[in-house]
């Protein structure tokens, strides 16, 4: 079971999880589901921290 670090939603099939991202922030892998994923994209590309989303 995958949670997203952001919002806190839980999803227990891997498959649905192939959309989500991830990222290493402060050395701690980050798992980001694929509404907040997309809502927040150009932060993500932008390699800001999720604190300042």
């Amino acid at each position: 079971m995958r949670t997203c670090d952001f919002c806190g939603r839980t999803e227990e099939d891997d498959a649905a999880t192939l959309a989500w991202s991830t990222s290493v922030e402060r050395g701690r892998r980050q798992t980001y589901c694929e509404t907040c994923s997309r809502e927040n994209l150009r932060s993500m590309e932008g390699k800001l921290d999720s604190d300042f989303w």
